[in-house]
């Protein structure tokens, strides 16, 4: 999924039940309690997601920010854990009836549903949506591109995609598919795909969020500084009646601010001047952090991740596979270790630990001797070499370690800082002179080991803009093996046939995968951190949190 390396505060108000909050942006960050009413629970982000708008945004910050926010047909259970990576129905009534070999999938609207506007819901609506996906160029197209018609609509803009059909009056929902895939009950809950009112406008809205469908709506944006929610005020009238099997929420208002000094975020959590603080802390406060407060503040989440360096298959220096190979070898994966404190084992694969499919591979232990022999056989004539990186610790240090790598194998490297909020975006942007290689870091859109391969290492996955295919990695025999493995479900042969396709593409060394994070939650001693839900997919469930 995404970048994942994030920090998020929540801000939170008892102050009634309003879908707008003018004037809070300017009051962000004070506290706000009412007699009667409860506390404010406050916050920030180290970094603004890339979107707030659910057909574009795939970053782990902005999913977890629209969890509460844009329902999908289906969803995922609002859990921990294995139990958080379970489809359920969400604007459906039921999750899908399969036919036609697996190529057919019909599901229903659940009736009398309304936007947080008051607008009903209707099916259409979700056709709408992922034509709008598609028009935007959106990162998350190649999950959608088997549906019938979807390729030319892609490629077009026209006639719409002939393998949807909606009647708004039954609330029946279609869907027509080139072949079975085993994954898209699973891509039928990722927010690309959830519904949004016809005449979104076909740009990005982070500005100007949708309409939402879920307990919490989006009601003010000011991108880079950040943005507030209110009830939906259709949730308590109408929606949360229909859907009961989603989690109503305990708190009024949220508001989130960006805060870009960890280090002070933190300390500002320690002494009780914020209430949350999402994911992991500086590595430098980490240790002491989880020695300090770990079962009552601090708490370790289990993630499904791999960190790694791309490099860009179509340009020189990289277009030479002894040259990849090499770069493989020369990085030290303890070195990383060191620069992400603790937190990251290393790994030589695209499948983190703990994925189906996942057997421990040791293709490239580190050997300077090994990796420079093979420059010298590569020979390569391009020694300039651009290193792209977000500007958030300790990401930026691992892309100035990535750079030290490169000139001791005879390159002539710099290292070009993107800021995170608009890094993904950036390096996604194929006429973006010298995309040469750089740092990412991959986390699960749902438990399968096709969310590794497709989106990243599909050819078809590569794309003009929003493209998640950052070596432009291009090898028709892989790409049709990852379609072949997912057109049925998972089982032992399976799990077992991608394994080999792990071990097929680190022959080709498109990346340097170098480790698996763990992340953590870290709150202030007012919040039940026992009562708060971290879904594997989403993060931080909105919705859980709760004052002692």
């Amino acid at each position: 999924m995404k970048t994942g390396w994030f920090v998020v505060i929540v801000v939170i108000s008892l102050l009634g039940v309003s879908f707008t909050s003018p004037g809070a942006t300017a009051e962000r960050g004070k506290r706000r309690s009412h007699p009667g009413q409860g506390h404010t629970l406050r916050g920030g982000t180290s970094s603004f997601p890339d979107y707030l708008d659910p057909q574009l945004s795939y970053t782990t910050e902005g999913w977890s920010a629209m969890y509460d926010t844009y329902i999908p047909l289906l969803t995922y259970r609002h859990a921990d854990g294995t139990a958080g990576a379970e489809v359920i129905p969400g604007l459906a009534r039921s999750l899908p009836k399969i036919t036609n070999g697996g190529t057919t999938y019909t599901l229903f609207l659940r009736k009398d549903l309304r936007y947080s506007t008051g607008r009903p819901v209707k099916a259409s609506d979700f056709k709408f949506a992922v034509e709008r996906m598609f028009r935007l160029n959106s990162p998350g197209s190649s999950f959608y591109t088997d549906i019938v018609g979807a390729r030319k609509f892609q490629r077009t803009g026209l006639d719409g995609i002939a393998g949807i059909t909606t009647n708004d009056r039954t609330g029946k929902i279609t869907v027509h598919l080139l072949r079975p895939r085993g994954t898209f009950t699973n891509e039928l809950g990722l927010l690309f795909v959830a519904p949004v009112p016809p005449g979104t406008p076909i740009s990005n809205q982070t500005s100007n969020p949708p309409p939402a469908t879920g307990p919490y709506a989006i009601t003010t944006s000011d991108p880079g500084r950040g943005w507030d929610y209110a009830r939906n005020p259709e949730w308590r009238r109408n929606n949360a009646r229909l859907m009961p099997q989603l989690p109503t929420g305990r708190l009024a208002r949220i508001d989130i601010a960006v805060v870009p000094n960890g280090t002070s975020l933190v300390q500002k959590v320690e002494r009780g001047e914020l209430d949350w603080s999402l994911a992991s802390p500086p590595a430098d406060r980490y240790g002491a952090l989880k020695r300090k407060y770990e079962g009552t503040q601090f708490r370790v989440e289990p993630s499904l991740n791999t960190y790694f360096f791309w490099m860009n298959t179509r340009r020189p220096p990289f277009d030479n596979l002894k040259v990849r190979q090499a770069v493989n070898y020369a990085v030290d994966r303890s070195a990383l270790q060191r620069i992400y404190a603790g937190q990251m084992a290393p790994s030589q694969q695209i499948l983190p630990p703990g994925m189906p499919g996942y057997i421990k591979l040791n293709l490239y232990p580190h050997n300077m001797v090994e990796a420079k022999r093979l420059i010298a056989e590569a020979k390569p004539a391009d020694r300039n070499i651009t290193v792209w990186t977000d500007n958030e610790r300790p990401n930026y240090e691992a892309g100035t370690y990535y750079r030290q790598v490169l000139q001791e194998l005879g390159f002539s490297a710099r290292v070009k800082k993107v800021s995170g909020y608009s890094y993904f975006t950036v390096i996604g942007n194929a006429s973006k002179p010298n995309l040469d290689t750089g740092w990412f870091d991959w986390f699960e859109d749902y438990p399968h080991p096709n969310d590794f391969f497709q989106p990243m290492l599909d050819g078809e996955s590569i794309l003009p803009t929003y493209n998640t295919n950052f070596a432009q990695l291009d090898v028709p025999s892989l790409n049709e093996k990852i379609r072949q493995l997912d057109e049925r479900p998972l089982g032992s042969q399976r799990e077992n046939e991608y394994a080999v396709l792990d071990r097929s593409y680190m022959e080709q060394a498109p990346w340097v995968p170098f480790g698996n994070l763990t992340q953590s939650i870290f709150v202030s001693s007012a919040i039940d951190l026992d009562k708060v839900i971290w879904n594997p997919t989403f993060g931080a469930d909105l919705a859980s949190f709760k004052f002692k």
